[in-house]
């Protein structure tokens, strides 16, 4: 899984003019999963199901 930072470089996600991240494959924005057991977040594409880590 990689992290949102290297998405957003690889051109797999994109920030829209409010910040939020949006999958570019299926251009729906991401879904955030909070498992209170793991350090940051872990944010999906409903559409396709990729997933990336987001710390901090």
């Amino acid at each position: 899984m990689k992290s949102t930072r290297k998405g957003l470089r690889a051109g797999d996600l994109e920030k829209d003019t409010y910040g939020r991240l949006r999958c570019s494959s299926c251009e729906m924005d991401l879904d955030t999963e909070n498992d209170p057991d793991v350090v940051g977040k872990v944010r999906a594409c409903p559409e396709c199901g990729a997933q990336w880590k987001e710390v901090g």
